[in-house]
């Protein structure tokens, strides 16, 4: 079967994909880790069909990292699913790109809302560099409402304790020299009890704070507040925090 990409009339991207099996869980649900990877995946070719590769924007010093990203699940995607992916460049901050995305299933039923953060930054030091000096497209003036939490800074709870610890592999690291955003996703979900694995999550939020790289190792400490029906998820690496996340179900 043939799968689509297509732009509309208002610039959002849309790219068709079937889920496979391997990229869901237990439960038949994808996995955070792959809904990662697939967002992702899609803004880098929006980019791509607009020129803007990976390689233009390396030699022209520039690389475009995740900050911030939150997802609402509507319904969620399972194993076998032909789902479209549509995202969009939408006005940006002073610091940071804003990009969203709506996942449909074929007959048009909404699946996930999302909304994200980027940096743009300097490909050798990754200084961050301001976004309006970042001219290599026309600067989006698109702004529209999300059903889904704003991608925010996320506050971290003083009752964290330690889940986990996890090194980082050849497999996790990608052309940037750092562990790729989507690895976060199994890192946050893989460190906590299976009851809570198991939950109808209904939210997910992370932003991303250090690199990790090759040999480092990334420990996990987490909150439970079953009032508020939510997990935290931190990451440490020695005295620097990776990631922050959020879980609600």
């Amino acid at each position: 079967m043939d799968y689509h990409q297509r732009y509309d009339d208002k610039g959002t991207f849309y790219s068709e994909m079937k889920l496979h099996f391997c990229q869901c869980n237990m439960l038949s649900n994808l996995n955070f880790s792959e809904l990662l990877r697939l967002t992702t995946d899609t803004a880098i070719e929006d980019y791509y069909e607009r020129g803007i590769s990976f390689t233009f924007l390396a030699e022209r010093n520039y690389a475009i990292l995740l900050s911030r990203i939150a997802f609402r699940f509507h319904k969620m995607p399972k194993a076998n699913d032909i789902v479209t992916i549509a995202t969009w460049e939408e006005k940006p901050e002073a610091l940071q790109l804003m990009r969203a995305y709506e996942i449909k299933d074929r007959d048009g039923t909404p699946l996930v809302s999302g909304s994200s953060s980027w940096f743009v930054v300097d490909y050798a030091s990754h200084r961050i560099i301001r976004t309006k000096d970042f001219t290599l497209r026309p600067e989006p003036v698109r702004k529209e409402e999300h059903d889904c939490m704003a991608p925010g800074k996320i506050a971290i709870p003083e009752n964290l304790v330690e889940c986990a610890s996890r090194p980082i592999c050849w497999s996790d690291i990608d052309a940037n020299g750092h562990m790729n955003n989507s690895r976060y996703g199994a890192f946050a979900i893989d460190c906590l009890p299976e009851e809570y694995q198991r939950k109808n999550f209904t939210d997910f939020r992370i932003n991303y704070s250090h690199e990790a790289k090759k040999g480092d190792t990334i420990t996990m400490f987490a909150a439970f507040d079953d009032e508020a029906k939510k997990i935290t998820v931190v990451g440490k690496q020695k005295n620097a925090t990776c990631f922050e996340s959020e879980l609600y179900y």
